[in-house]
């Protein structure tokens, strides 16, 4: 997508920062892809490269806070900023903004002691998060359920529990562990935040999850048996954890649905420049009306999409919660790509279900995305609920 749609919303600097963002996307990190998608030694110093090469650009942690290193871009800036990134499935990691709502939680809510430990080499790329919530047996929709532990025992947290999907914990330097660590309290303030580095004896990575969207996988079941951290490394305070979960979550949502519709840009142009070359039943598939169905509903799917995020992050970025209208994009914009890719799969025929086109890879990492951050039911019921209390005063619009 051209800068056109955002003319008269981001400065000439951010249209140039974007403009810049794009082409190094487009020239550099996706044509390293099936390399990357490899994994390896090769894949790791194709990386490297990578990081150097944003840093050199100007495009290295545009979104983490100056006074912690990085490009220091106001919350509106990034956020268009994501739709770029999220073109390449590879771009969060090539630009340093893999860590960055994790850096932004321990920079609000850190020790001095733990900013000085982490957040320099977070901010750097030379280590990564990782967070632990989601637990096995009970719902990750849910996180009130959890049944990780830790008790204070003298001048140390104990911690017990069972976590998976805890993304990058078999490369992460550290993970943020929520866990219960007020049972008396009602079921928002029992829980807190512990950070507990990976090498800490009792942490295992018991696996990493296969799973249908990644094919290094890195989605890791984690289990913690008796460790022992010092209490200060706790995040936050005492029965916080909910909090500091829900501020993580907010704008991370807006982020991935500005990923996403970069995602879906980028089939969409593929479907399209397909269309136009793939000769069938006497003329180019472009002249097909079924074709030109898919085109146009596409088109409208993802500005949509787009308005409807860009609405959301404006009123996020004034102080509101949000909460109706990130439920909302976090629902119709798993839908909208989902819907982008499928078509775009479809235009392609055989050739899209095969690895020739990124498109079967972009089609698994999008069924992700009606699960993680909240599945979809749990999001139209937020609506649902707030607009059948007050369906004048609480409607998104």
């Amino acid at each position: 997508m051209s800068d056109r749609a955002y003319s008269n919303e981001i400065g000439p600097e951010i249209a140039a920062l974007r403009e810049r963002l794009r082409s190094f996307i487009n020239a550099e990190v996706i044509p390293l892809e099936p390399l990357l998608d490899a994994g390896g030694e090769a894949a790791a110093l194709a990386m490297s490269g990578l990081k150097a090469r944003a840093r050199e650009l100007g495009l290295w942690a545009l979104g983490h806070p100056a006074e912690i290193g990085g490009g220091g871009l106001p919350f509106m800036d990034f956020v268009y900023m994501n739709e770029v990134i999220g073109r390449s499935y590879h771009g969060q990691q090539a630009v340093g903004s893999l860590s960055m709502q994790d850096s932004i939680m321990l920079h609000r809510y850190g020790t001095r002691d733990q900013k000085e430990r982490w957040l320099g080499p977070l901010v750097d790329g030379d280590i990564y998060p990782s967070v632990g919530l989601t637990e096995p047996e009970v719902a990750g929709s849910d996180p009130t359920l959890m049944r990780t532990t830790a008790e204070l025992d003298g001048d140390e947290w104990v911690i017990n529990g069972h976590k998976w999907f805890t993304t990058g914990a078999n490369v992460a330097a550290f993970t943020t562990v929520f866990c219960e660590t007020e049972p008396e309290r009602q079921k928002h303030a029992k829980f807190s935040s512990i950070i507990v580095p990976t090498d800490t004896p009792g942490y295992q990575v018991k696996r990493v999850v296969p799973t249908m969207g990644s094919t290094l996988g890195g989605h890791c079941e984690v289990l913690l048996n008796d460790v022992r951290v010092p209490r200060d490394n706790l995040l936050g305070a005492r029965g916080e954890g909910f909090v500091i979960a829900q501020k993580r979550l907010g704008p991370g949502r807006i982020f991935h649905c500005m990923r996403w519709l970069g995602q879906a840009q980028r089939a969409f142009e593929l479907m399209c420049d397909y269309a136009k070359v793939r000769y069938a039943h006497g003329s180019v598939l472009a002249e097909k009306g079924e074709i030109q169905r898919y085109v146009a509903e596409s088109a409208a799917e993802i500005q949509a999409a787009r308005l409807m995020t860009l609405d959301a992050a404006r009123l996020m970025d004034a102080g509101d919660e949000a909460r109706v209208q990130i439920s909302l994009i976090k629902f119709w914009g798993a839908r909208m790509l989902h819907n982008v890719i499928d078509r775009a799969i479809q235009v392609h025929g055989g050739l899209g279900v095969t690895s020739d086109t990124p498109l079967e890879h972009m089609y698994r990492e999008a069924r992700f995305a009606r699960i993680y951050d909240g599945p979809d039911e749990v999001h139209r019921m937020v609506v649902a609920r707030h607009l059948l209390k007050d369906p004048v005063g609480n409607a998104p619009w």
